[in-house]
């Protein structure tokens, strides 16, 4: 723990980072200071577009690399040997061995962090070799170790596979596994569990919290989660606007907040547990807000899509040919339906099939088996046509809204592709729509003039919210759609998309990992656990009375907003998860359910896992 008598490992003092625009300088990062001592954890919180993520690239001198300058300030760091440096300073040659070996960086967005044309096994080895010089074969002993640490099922075929062969949340884990493998003095994590879900993200944050105490590794942790910090931080530094607004110790921030952006964005945190005893789903009142009304909404009878015993598989391909010698069960035999106006909640472990679930929907990959029915039409039947016009009813927010849009289109174009696509309106009106999009994701209309680059990774995954919207769709598939935004902003989106679902009967898929948020907009809540759901009901009925054990164990992984009851355990053990690989002639056993009450089912067969 902190200890008043060490010298700070890494030192912000009068920070000052400015970017280079069409549209002038604008200024990322003020003035900020603030220091990180041997085995202290400080959690930088603030809104997206802050200048939480500047700072931590200006340490790692990777801001320029982004447009970014370092105009004024000292980033002074305590090396192993060598002693203190100003970062701020340094050449690019001696940053080279101080990345990755003393300072490791976590990054918000995994497929973007990962070379998609090398192997896991490469990318991770890369730095053991060149930092710690070890043999090709001590390096891959350690990588194997590391991806068992962060529970990434069956490593030695993983170090095989390129990032697009893995789900979201197992690209940030290896991206976790990286920054950890040099055992750095200071490890960097800019939102290193946003695509992770709760049962993950509690084993990520006990190992980092292990890793700090046996080493002395301290922790510049970057998160919007109020839960994580309350959880992890030793001190929080609130950031607004490119400023330190508000520093000081966990408890005293939590408990007494001093500042107004602070006690707002402590304001606007969902907490597990707000919803019981509440049948509908209801907006969250924010401060400032008080005067409008947050109606339950209630919803349809009608259903909107019905799907009946989709199956999704992948074929892993081995041998000199590169034959399909097996399959991945991504999607195994999952029924349900989205009533018109009503939201329902997919939950899971990273990998268990839910962002699957949604693509297979819109046939953005397609399904083995099974229907979906959307407007009475079989979607999986029609022809590609046909396929085009009901996918205008039928949007989707991805998980990752860098990849998502494109790096070469300005954001009005992004926005009104869409509807010069469908041809819904006439040019002239395309572009007041865009601004009036634009103006209901809380985006400024200059912001219309840029490039995704330009953009937070919050304020991207807003103009992905934006374009799904455009063409007024009756069900929008939202793939963590609100994982890469603060609390303040987030707070703001849920209620925009509750505000939307009321005024025009929207359906929901979301999928998500944040339980709070779930209990929060859901009508009903599946779980899902390797390609199956276990558990589906009504949000009430799932929360109150989880019957799954998968469930219970969700439920219990969640991180309370109160640093007084931390829960993390550094030592935790994890059984390993079965693997989701089968032979081509497994046949999957079919599911069977026991209705708990009305509506409520959970899964009774271990279908083989």
């Amino acid at each position: 723990m902190l200890d008043d008598d060490k010298a700070p490992i890494a030192e912000f003092k009068n920070l000052k980072v400015v970017f280079e625009t069409k549209d002038g300088t604008v200024t990322g990062v003020e003035d900020v200071s603030f220091s990180i001592y041997p085995g202290e954890t400080v959690c930088v919180v603030g809104e997206s577009g802050s200048g939480k993520s500047v700072s931590s690239l200006s340490m790692m001198r990777l801001v320029e690399f982004g447009g970014g300058k370092i105009q004024g300030g000292e980033l002074n760091f305590e090396k192993q040997v060598g002693g203190k440096i100003d970062l701020a300073n340094a050449s690019q040659k001696s940053m080279r061995h101080t990345r990755g070996n003393e300072i490791g960086m976590i990054f918000q967005e995994p497929m973007t962090a990962l070379n998609p044309v090398f192997t896991i096994g490469r990318q991770l080895t890369e730095g053991l070799r060149l930092h710690k010089n070890l043999s090709k074969q001590q390096a891959r002993s350690r990588a194997i170790e590391l991806l068992d640490q962060v529970r990434i099922p069956e490593p030695e075929k993983r170090l095989k596979q390129y990032p697009h062969e893995l789900s979201g949340g197992m690209r940030q884990r290896v991206v976790i596994a990286m920054a950890l493998a040099c055992e750095p003095r200071l490890l960097i994590a800019d939102e290193p569990t946003t695509a992770l879900d709760v049962t993950i993200q509690a084993e990520i944050l006990a190992l980092i919290d292990r890793l700090k105490r046996e080493t002395g590794t301290a922790v510049m942790f970057i998160t919007h989660d109020m839960a994580v910090v309350a959880q992890m931080a030793d001190r929080v530094v609130v950031m607004y606007r490119g400023n330190k607004v508000e520093e000081g110790n966990v408890i005293d921030v939590f408990e007494n907040p001093q500042h107004d952006y602070t006690k707002s964005l402590l304001s606007a945190v969902p907490k597990l547990g707000e919803m019981l005893g509440k049948k509908y789903p209801e907006p969250m009142k924010l401060l400032g807000e008080s005067k409008k009304s947050s109606k339950p909404l209630i919803g349809t009878d009608e259903v909107l899509l019905e799907v009946k015993n989709l199956v999704t598989r992948f074929p892993v391909a081995g041998g000199l040919l590169r034959r399909t010698v097996a399959q991945v069960h991504a999607v195994e035999d999952v029924s349900f339906s989205i009533k018109r106006g009503c939201t329902l909640a997919l939950v899971g472990e990273s990998g268990c099939g839910k962002s699957t679930v949604g693509r297979s929907l819109l046939r953005l990959v397609e399904p083995l088996s099974g229907e979906v029915r959307m407007a009475g039409q079989d979607v999986l039947k029609l022809p590609k046509d046909e396929l085009r016009n009901i996918r205008s009813d039928m949007q989707m927010v991805f998980q990752d809204p860098f990849a998502s849009l494109d790096p070469q289109m300005l954001l009005l174009d992004q926005v009104a592709e869409p509807m010069r696509n469908f041809s819904t309106m006439a040019e002239r009106s395309i572009e007041a729509r865009v601004e009036g999009l634009f103006e209901r994701v809380e985006l400024p209309k200059s912001f219309l003039r840029r490039y995704p680059h330009e953009l937070s990774g919050g304020q991207r995954q807003r103009v992905a919210i934006a374009r799904a919207l455009a063409l007024n769709p009756k069900l929008i598939i939202a793939d963590e759609a609100v994982s890469a935004l603060d609390v303040s902003v987030q707070a703001q989106v849920l209620n925009l998309m509750m505000e939307l679902q009321s005024e025009l009967e929207l359906s929901f898929l979301f999928i998500s990992h944040d339980m709070a948020v779930v209990e929060r907009v859901s009508h009903d809540v599946g779980v899902m656990y390797l390609g199956r759901l276990v558990e589906i009901g009504s949000r009430q009925a799932v929360f109150s009375n989880p019957q799954h054990a998968y469930t219970k164990a969700l439920m219990s992984a969640v991180p309370i907003v109160d640093p007084s009851k931390k829960v993390l355990e550094g030592d935790l053990k994890f059984k390993q998860i079965p693997s989701p690989i089968h032979p081509l002639d497994h046949e999957a056993e079919k599911p069977k359910y026991k209705e708990v009450t009305e509506g409520h089912f959970v899964l009774t067969s271990d279908c083989g896992y």
